[in-house]
């Protein structure tokens, strides 16, 4: 199963063993999801289901991921088993936190996960159906996981493998943030010294929309060439870092190692060089 769907195809699924979460982030998203939301479509909130924050983000980052235990316990409270077809979806093309959804779920072992493209926009464009009740539904069997399936690096693997030059760290944050001109969001502006900026943006088409995974890959195998084939993806805080790492999912790629704390954990932790291109 490809992991990126179109709303057309959405429109076609059968509805016996479908789930669809709603994945938006950021202000009043809750009420947002209750004004309007993909008809059937479960809530799924990045701050409380996807992330375990801290106090301290020099430690994991501002959006380290949750015990395992714990999403058990989400999956199973937004009543998902392991026979259902999953669909995700935000309103930044996937890179909100559909692609983090994604990742998770892969990562504790399901197979049906799909995100779709375009996301809200893209389903409202193309008929797809829209609710604004409050969805009910029953809880699932706990699932037990021992561990996240998926590779992920923290900080002193991913100084490890710059220092002996056996991975490519991929930073996929936007181009001015790499180069340290300016900084929104983290506290100081700049990246790891030794990584490379491919930002997630250049995984979509004007249009918003993944392009096909035959441009991904000839993309990526050009921007990749002569570099250690290990790959390690970072962004600010591990959550659009997964919209490239579904990008090259999506490309036929290895999944690659996700580093969640990413440039918000390197960024606060004393001692830690930090480049920048100004």
């Amino acid at each position: 199963m490809l992991p990126i769907i179109s709303p057309s195809e959405l429109k076609n699924l059968p509805t016996e063993n479908l789930i669809i979460l709603d994945a938006r982030a950021g202000k009043d998203v809750y009420e947002n999801y209750l004004n309007k939301h993909i008809k059937a479509a479960r809530f799924i909130d990045l701050d409380k289901d996807l992330a375990e924050i801290g106090e301290n983000a020099a430690f994991g980052g501002r959006h380290p991921l949750p015990e395992i235990k714990k999403f058990a316990e989400t999956i199973s409270n937004l009543g998902i088993s392991e026979n259902n077809h999953i669909v995700i979806y935000d309103d930044k093309n996937g890179s909100n936190a559909a692609a983090r959804t994604w990742w998770m779920l892969k990562a504790f072992g399901f197979e049906n996960v799909q995100v779709l493209d375009g996301g809200f926009q893209n389903a409202e464009k193309e008929g797809v159906e829209f609710s604004s009740c409050e969805e009910s539904f029953e809880k699932a069997d706990l699932i037990h996981k021992e561990r996240w399936l998926l590779p992920v690096s923290d900080l002193e693997a991913v100084e490890n493998e710059l220092t002996k030059q056996s991975s490519t760290v991929v930073d996929v944050r936007d181009s001015y943030r790499y180069r340290g001109e300016s900084e929104p969001i983290d506290l100081v502006a700049g990246h790891i010294p030794g990584a490379i900026n491919i930002p997630f943006s250049e995984n979509l088409d004007e249009n918003g929309n993944f392009l096909s995974p035959e441009i991904l890959r000839e993309k990526y195998s050009k921007l990749l060439e002569g570099k250690p084939e290990n790959l390690i993806i970072h962004c600010g805080s591990g959550v659009t870092a997964c919209h490239t790492i579904l990008a090259l999912d999506y490309a036929g790629f290895k999944i690659p190692n996700l580093y969640v704390g990413s440039w918000s954990e390197w960024s606060r932790r004393e001692g830690k060089e930090i480049s920048t291109e100004l």
